[in-house]
C-alpha cells in the first residue's frame, strides 16, 4: 500500500472523532516511530510502497486511537523539558504545565550552587526530578511515590537520561514512613504535583485521560480536596532547610486556598504564578529562616 493511501484510509477513519490537524500530528508520530519517516520523507515521496506487515504497528496505533488511548501510551513514550521519556498506564503523561513549574524552579537556583538537596513527592514518571537532576549536576536529587509500578518506570527513565535520582516507594500520607526515609536528611527544594482534580470536575476531563491515565495521581475527594497539599506542606515544615522553597502544582480553582495553607504554616514569600494559558497552576512558598 502506498504511504498516501494510508495516509487517507487514517484521515478518513478519525474524521470526527479528533480535529484534523490532530489527525495529521498523529499519522506523521506514528509513520516516525514506526517506520523513521519525518514529514519531509512523506512530502518527497508519498507514493512510497511498504508492505501490510510494515504498516501493521500504523494500524494497530489507528485501532487504539479509536479507543481514545493517548498516543503517548501507544507509542510509549513522550519529550519533556527536551528529553525523552517513556510512559506507561502507570504514570501520567508529562503536561507542558509541569515544564513550566521546572523552568521556575530552575530561575530560581543558582546553577553554581553546589550541593543542593532536592526532594519530589509523587514523581510518577519522575519528569520533574529527573529534568531537575539533568539541568543542575550538583544537586542530590529524591524522588517519592506510592506505586511501585509508577517507580520502575521513573528509574527507567532515570537511566534513560544518564542522571542519578534516588527512588523511595512511600506515601506521603502515612508520617510513620515517610519519616523513617528522611530522619536525618533536610532539603533545600521540596516539589510535587499531586493528585488534584476534584471528583466534581470528572465531567470536564477528555475521555483519553479520564479513561487511560492512572486515577491514583488524578484525583482527591471534593470533601478533603488539599489532603496531600496539607500533608506535603506539613512534611516541608520539618524537612525543609531555613530558607528552602517548596513549590507546588495546583488545581486552578484553589489558588487562593493554597496562598492561606502556606500562609498558616507559616511559609514567607508566598508567589502564585499563571502558566501560559493564564490559570493559576503554580505556588512557591519559602520556610522562615
Amino acid at each position: 500500500m502506498k504511504l498516501r493511501e494510508t495516509k487517507e484510509f487514517f484521515q478518513n477513519e478519525l474524521n470526527g472523532l479528533y480535529e484534523a490537524e490532530e489527525i495529521n500530528n498523529f499519522f506523521n508520530i506514528l509513520i516516525e516511530f514506526y517506520l523513521g519517516l519525518n514529514r519531509l520523507n512523506f512530502a518527497l515521496n508519498p507514493e512510497q510502497i511498504f508492505s501490510i506487515e510494515e504498516y501493521q504497528p500504523i494500524l494497530n496505533g489507528l485501532k487504539a486511537l479509536k479507543k481514545n488511548i493517548p498516543i503517548q501510551y501507544i507509542i510509549g513514550e513522550t519529550e519533556f523539558f527536551g528529553l525523552p521519556f517513556k510512559v506507561n498506564a502507570s504514570v501520567l503523561i508529562p503536561r507542558p504545565e509541569t515544564e513550566e513549574l521546572v523552568q521556575w524552579i530552575l530561575k530560581n537556583q543558582s546553577k553554581t550552587k553546589n550541593n543542593l538537596s532536592i526532594l519530589d513527592i509523587g514523581t510518577g514518571s519522575g519528569c520533574i526530578a529527573i529534568s531537575l537532576a539533568n539541568n543542575l549536576p550538583n544537586a542530590t536529587v529524591y524522588a517519592l511515590d506510592v506505586s511501585k509500578e509508577a517507580l520502575k518506570t521513573a528509574a527507567q527513565n532515570a537511566e534513560l537520561n544518564h542522571v542519578n535520582v534516588e527512588f523511595i516507594e512511600a506515601s506521603i500520607l502515612n508520617s510513620k514512613t515517610w519519616n523513617s526515609y528522611f530522619k536525618n536528611l533536610k532539603f533545600d527544594i521540596i516539589v510535587s504535583n499531586p493528585p488534584y482534580v476534584r471528583e466534581l470536575e470528572k465531567e470536564q476531563m477528555k475521555a483519553n485521560v479520564l479513561d487511560n491515565e492512572p486515577h491514583l495521581a488524578l484525583f482527591v475527594d471534593d470533601e478533603d480536596s488539599l489532603k496531600f497539599y496539607k500533608a506535603i506542606t506539613q512534611f516541608a515544615v520539618d524537612n525543609l532547610k531555613d530558607k528552602g522553597c517548596l513549590f507546588f502544582e495546583i488545581n486552578e480553582y484553589l489558588g487562593n486556598s493554597m496562598i492561606q495553607l502556606l500562609k498558616d504554616y507559616n511559609f514567607n514569600d508566598v508567589v502564585l504564578k499563571q502558566d501560559i494559558f493564564k490559570k493559576d497552576r503554580m505556588i512557591k512558598g519559602t520556610k522562615k529562616g
